[in-house]
């Protein structure tokens, strides 16, 4: 703020003073609660930032602010939340992109008096007061479990996942793991993947598994990215069509994002598990808003997921 502008409040605050005595103090009472995304460029997020804004708009007295780096990029997450600290927001819901780099500035932040909690992806190590998502050990688990469900001989699988410190993903790869290897199915060498929410990369590292096991079974991307670019993804299984429809090649992809049901609804996709980024950011606005009225919340709250099949594709984009 110019130094004019800040004379210009200092003024306003002065002559408004007498109105404002006269409100009770809880009405003046506005709140800034930033929401930390892993990477502004994943549409899954958009989801979170959209019910933060919803409800931030039904309490009338918070402001929804939506911050991120571009790309998946931790370090400069960890800078973006600092910013946030300096610019003594009241209130911070990250996605944690690294959970060990991110105990530091969590830290410093609950230092600076200011409430914060985790959505979608956890750093349980650090200070955080809450963590609010998916429970994702189960979310794998709900991933193999579909597989198998499809596929009820074993075979060959591999994986794609996100970034290598992100905890939320490591505990996907987990789930489907413990699901699979007890259904006697075989993971791939490679497996998995680590795209580093890059959409394109995504795509590439499917093609790149099947080219190195042309007999692959199985490819279960544990986050929706390869379907965010859905030209792309197009492209990648209708090289591979004859496979997807003879039930050669099964796709079980993470997340129900519209762009995923339409892919799904069109043969381009086996199964989808999904999800609610919607409701965690309208959950974490009522956590931050409880923790800065000193109220207690609940360390873990999960929110529920989806299990979409072809046949149910148009009836959840309905």
């Amino acid at each position: 703020m110019t130094r004019r502008l800040l004379l210009a409040a200092l003024a306003l605050a002065c002559l408004t003073g007498g109105a404002a005595t006269s409100t009770p103090a809880a009405a003046q009472q506005r709140y800034r609660f930033a929401i930390v995304p892993k990477a502004m460029n994943n549409p899954f997020f958009d989801l979170a930032r959209d019910g933060c804004r919803a409800r931030a708009a039904e309490l009338g007295n918070v402001e929804c602010v939506y911050l991120g780096p571009v790309e998946h990029e931790p370090a400069t997450q960890t800078q973006i939340i600092q910013d946030l600290i300096t610019q003594r927001v009241d209130g911070l819901a990250i996605s944690v992109s690294d959970a060990a780099a991110s105990r530091r500035v969590i830290q410093r932040a609950v230092e600076a008096g200011i409430p914060v909690i985790t959505f979608d992806a956890d750093a349980p190590q650090s200070q955080r007061q809450a963590y609010i998502g998916t429970d994702n050990l189960e979310f794998g688990r709900a991933l193999g479990r579909q597989l198998v469900a499809l596929r009820p001989r074993p075979g060959s699988y591999a994986m794609v996942s996100g970034g290598p410190a992100a905890l939320n993903l490591n505990d996907r790869v987990k789930g489907v793991r413990e699901v699979l290897q007890a259904a006697g199915w075989t993971e791939v060498p490679g497996s998995p993947t680590f795209c580093n929410d890059d959409q394109a990369l995504a795509v590439q590292q499917m093609a790149d598994l099947l080219t190195a096991n042309p007999r692959l079974d199985a490819i279960v991307p544990v986050g929706g990215w390869p379907m965010f670019v859905p030209q792309a993804f197009r492209s990648f299984v209708d090289n591979n069509r004859a496979r997807l429809e003879e039930g050669a090649l099964t796709l079980v992809v993470a997340d129900t994002l519209r762009v995923q049901l339409e892919l799904l609804r069109d043969g381009y996709a086996s199964a989808l598990v999904g999800q609610r980024p919607y409701e965690m950011g309208q959950r974490a606005m009522d956590a931050l808003l409880a923790l800065k009225k000193g109220e207690k919340v609940p360390e873990i709250t999960h929110v529920g997921v989806d299990l979409v099949t072809r046949d149910k594709a148009a009836a959840m984009l309905r």
